[in-house]
């Protein structure tokens, strides 16, 4: 990812660290505990709903990943890809990942975004399957990494676990079908919309007077993948924003200056 070439108009910012997880950012309603605007949420669903053990009680957690080795990877790097072996789960430490699946036609499509302190990888732990998406770190990023070894000695310890995983999977299923019928009836300028505020949520920062700054780039790519619609869509959807004065290009970076008006977008 090229990092000092100035964004074009199909480019959006991610800053190296995450801001918006910590509070900096402006809080943006929440529909309910998990689950980031009900009405089309999509990437945002899929990325609370898939983190399995990242909803296991803490101790259960800690037990866990008590024997985790380190693991880093550069921007750019994979940790995975669909179709390999699932030998094993991350705990992000530090850093931000994309969980992308792709086509036959090659087409990505990213369903979720990972950030510190969440878990990737585990659902091949509990099924014993090959990885069913691809987890590539969008900036330089530290992991906790669990074997399935570890995992099998942990549930052998205390099989409260499977009571516990087989809740979550059904909370998965209830909230992927709902994500499913909700992201059915948003428009391109509501997914891209949708997407911002996401992005806003995870790596935002207080710009002040209500403005949040995005200020490390992601690709246009990236960003239709994150969306769900093609790239040229979002280049005019990001150009007419930008001359509604919603959104601005700033130096290297991206200012949402009217998050209400993405918010309707999203709503309309």
């Amino acid at each position: 990812m090229d990092h000092d070439a100035a964004p074009g108009d199909d480019e959006v910012a991610f800053p190296a660290r995450l801001a918006g997880r910590s509070g900096a950012a402006r809080q943006l309603p929440m529909s309910n505990a998990d689950t980031l605007y009900d009405q089309g949420s999509g990437m945002r669903v899929s990325q609370r709903s898939s983190l399995i053990l990242s909803r296991l009680p803490p101790q259960m957690t800690r037990q866990l990943f008590a024997s985790a080795s380190k693991h880093a990877a550069k921007a750019g790097e994979a940790l995975f890809v669909a179709g390999d072996r699932g030998d094993g789960c991350y705990r992000v430490e530090q850093g931000l990942v994309k969980i992308t699946v792709t086509s036959d036609r090659g087409e990505e499509r990213i369903i979720a975004l990972v950030g510190a302190g969440e878990i990737i990888g585990e659902l091949s732990l509990i099924d014993h399957q090959p990885r069913s998406a691809s987890a590539i770190a969008l900036c330089d990023s530290t992991f906790r990494y669990v074997t399935r070894q570890a995992f099998e000695d942990c549930t052998k310890d205390d099989p409260e676990i499977y009571k516990h995983l087989a809740a979550i999977l059904a909370t998965r299923l209830r909230e992927t079908d709902e994500a499913l019928a909700a992201q059915s009836f948003l428009s391109v300028r509501g997914c891209v919309a949708r997407t911002l505020l996401e992005l806003a949520d995870y790596i935002g920062k207080d710009a002040g007077r209500g403005r949040i700054l995005l200020d490390q780039r992601i690709s246009g790519k990236d960003l239709a993948a994150m969306a769900g619609v093609a790239r040229e869509n979002v280049s005019r959807v990001l150009s007419d924003l930008r001359k509604r004065g919603v959104i601005e290009q700033c130096s290297q970076s991206y200012v949402l200056k009217d998050v209400r008006a993405l918010e309707r977008e999203v709503h309309q």
